[in-house]
Parts: C-alpha cells; sequence; structure tokens
C-alpha cells in the first residue's frame, strides 16, 4: 500500500535547530500528530510520500524506510498557503503511483484542492483528516484570516462529498460533517494520539532553578492558544506557584511585554520552542496544566499530559469536553474567564487529594490514545479502500 499524505504542516527533524522559527510553526500538535501517524504506520510496512509546506532550515526531501518527505514552496511567515501552488507538480507526477490519497486539513486553503486534484489524475480513494474544520472549528481574529474563514468554508463540503472516508478527532466534529449530507459510515471518529515509549522513563527537572508547584502551558504563542490569559491570570494565582509558558510564535514579543509592565519577571517563565521529544520532562516536572484555547478541536499535549498525570484546566470548547470531564479528570473553563481560570488553578494547588482524583482518573483514561493502536485504526479505514 502506498498512500500519498497532504498536509499544510509536518514535524521536522529533530536535528534541525529550532532558532528563528517562530513565525513558521515547526512545533504543534498537528505536527506531532502527521509525523507520529506516518511512523506508526511505516512500521506497520505502509509505504508514504508526504507533500508539506518547506521551512527555512530544513531539508527539502528526507528520506527513510518507506517515508518520502518532499518539502515544496518558498518558506514564507504569511499567505503560507502559497505553498500549494509548488505542490500542483508533485501532486500530479506522484498521484498516479499510489493507492490512496490522505488529505489532512488544519486552517488551510490547499490541502482539499491538491487532494482534489490528486485524486482527479489517478483515480483513487482519498481520505481527508479534519485536524481543524475551517468552517466548524477555526475562529478567525483578523482580516487575513476571515479570508481563510471566507474561502475555506465552502471548500470543506467539496472535499467531503469527494472523499471516500473522512476522519475526525471527536464526535462533535463528526455530528457537524454529516449535516452536510455525508453518510454516517462515511465518517470515523481516531483522536490524535500518544507515544507512549516518550513517557516510560524518568526525567530530570529541565528547570531546576525554579520552585514548585509550577501551573505549564505548552503551545504556539498565537491568539487560538490564548497564552496571554496566563500572564493576565496570574496575579490571581496563588503566589507560591510559578508559571512556565513553553513554546513561541508571533505573540512573544507581546507576552514579554505584558510580563515587564506586570512586573512579573521572577513569576513567569518562557522557555521558547521545546522539542516534542523534550516536552515530557517538563509535564513530569509541573503540577497543574493549562490549555486556555480560544478554540481546539482535540490538542494532542492535552492527552499528553493526562498520560503523564497532571491536574488538567481546559477551555470548555471544541473538542476539548469530549476528554475533559469537567470535575472527573480535569476542570472546563470559558475562554478568556481569565477569574475563572485563576480560581480553578487555585482549586487544584490548594486540594492536593482533589487534584490526585482527577490525575489518576486522567492517567486511566489517556491509554485510550496509543498511538500503535490508533494508527490501526486508520489502516481499517484504508483497507477497504484498496480493495
Amino acid at each position: 500500500m502506498h498512500i500519498l499524505r497532504l498536509c499544510s504542516v509536518f514535524e521536522i527533524p529533530s536535528h534541525v535547530a529550532l532558532d528563528g522559527l517562530a513565525g513558521f510553526d515547526p512545533i504543534g500538535g498537528m505536527q506531532n500528530h502527521t509525523g507520529e501517524l506516518t511512523r506508526a504506520l511505516a512500521k506497520s510496512g505502509v509505504r508514504q510520500t508526504v507533500v508539506t509546506a518547506h521551512r527555512p532550515g530544513v531539508p527539502t526531501v528526507e528520506r527513510s524506510q518507506l517515508v518520502e518527505v518532499r518539502r515544496v514552496g518558498v518558506a514564507l511567515r504569511h499567505w503560507r498557503q502559497l505553498y500549494g501552488i509548488a505542490a500542483v507538480r508533485h501532486v500530479a507526477s506522484l498521484a498516479s503511483h499510489v493507492d490512496i490519497i490522505h488529505v489532512h486539513q488544519g486552517e488551510d486553503l490547499a490541502t482539499i484542492p491538491l487532494g482534489l486534484l490528486a485524486k482527479s489524475v489517478a483515480n483513487v480513494p482519498m481520505v481527508i483528516t479534519f485536524h481543524c474544520s475551517v468552517g466548524h472549528t477555526f475562529v478567525p481574529r483578523d482580516a487575513s484570516q476571515r479570508l481563510i474563514k471566507a474561502l475555506g468554508t465552502p471548500l470543506e463540503p467539496l472535499g467531503m462529498k469527494r472523499a471516500s472516508a473522512i476522519i475526525v478527532l471527536t464526535s462533535r466534529l463528526r455530528s457537524l460533517v454529516a449535516q452536510h449530507g455525508i453518510a454516517q459510515e462515511r465518517i470515523h471518529v481516531i483522536p490524535p494520539g500518544i507515544n507512549g515509549t516518550l513517557f516510560d522513563e524518568v526525567r530530570q527537572d529541565p528547570l531546576p532553578g525554579l520552585r514548585r508547584p509550577r501551573v505549564l502551558f505548552v503551545g504556539r504563542l498565537v491568539p487560538q492558544k490564548n497564552p496571554l490569559s496566563m500572564v493576565r491570570a496570574a496575579n490571581l494565582i496563588d503566589e507560591a506557584a510559578d508559571i512556565v509558558i513553553v513554546g513561541d510564535g508571533p505573540e512573544r514579543q507581546r507576552i514579554e511585554e505584558e510580563i515587564a509592565d506586570a512586573g512579573l519577571g521572577g513569576r513567569v517563565h518562557l522557555t521558547g520552542f521545546i522539542p516534542h521529544d523534550e516536552i515530557p520532562s517538563y509535564l513530569c516536572h509541573a503540577d497543574v496544566f493549562a490549555m486556555p484555547s480560544q478554540y481546539e478541536e482535540l490538542g494532542s499535549v492535552l492527552l499528553e499530559a493526562m498520560r503523564t498525570g497532571l491536574a488538567i484546566i481546559a477551555s470548555d470548547t471544541g473538542g476539548i469536553p469530549e476528554v475533559i470531564e469537567d470535575g472527573r479528570n480535569g476542570l472546563l473553563v470559558p475562554p478568556d474567564d481569565v477569574v475563572g481560570f485563576a480560581r480553578a488553578v487555585n482549586r487544584l494547588l490548594r486540594d492536593r487529594e482533589f487534584a490526585q482524583a482527577m490525575s489518576n482518573e486522567g492517567r486511566r483514561r489517556s491509554l485510550r490514545y496509543e498511538w500503535s493502536q490508533l494508527a490501526g485504526e486508520v489502516l481499517n479505514v484504508y483497507a477497504p479502500l484498496t480493495k
């Protein structure tokens, strides 16, 4: 079986320096998802060719056993959708040599048209995974994002109708996709996964100079992830706690300015980008994990925090409530409710028995999300399409 995987973002090799890549989203949930899935399927003998957008300093072609990654286009900080123009040539030449086209749709205008092009060239089955539906999940914040919303919303149903199978991360999105007239049997709920081997070893504290307890945020510093709420809640959070923000992105300067203006430099700490395989060290040495996203279908780092056994606070939005049951394995707070967020943090910090109960339940539920299992579920979607 040979899969053509089309995605706007894909994990970058571990040897590539992350300095200077803040504007190019080198690390994130969709990057981890596509990379881990590709590796897991390769272990099962599935050949894959990945076409994705170029990133500065990253090899344009990477080859490993059964996998070739092609990074195309010019590295742009804005209007990165234009990588799709360069991808046309690659997709058209590759399509006739594959058995299935797998499109990974995020906040992107290029992947579905590229998938439809490949399908028209080769007339092979197409699968679409919706990591973030432009029409149903994405919340625009500026003019360029509103344009993506306007153009991307009608594109998605076109792709849905031509796809042989659709994969969504949550039951919520499955119901919304079905409203487009898609038969339920063509829609499969397969969440993102966890590489459990990353959590098996004992890890040293990556921030030995910081005190405990720690409240941890991990994610891109963009409005969607709402990292500013961590800073704005800091003065309402127990003074004994430090706040650690892991990640980088266009919001970093604004966050640093607010930290300085509020005099929080001794309590709120920014690390910059951290390679994904080092994230478990930060999770293992935290006490509370926070995901204050404005919108989110389902963030994979949330599942990793559960696997670590962290007490969790997350936004009551998108598909998060399907994983976090308020008061059972975490606390849910409305997006932008800074006071409610701080109150939830303090509850977990002060009531350790309550926090431990939710930690235990989260760890138990996280066993559902092993990549070794989820890759098998993706293979079960592929199998009938190649007969």
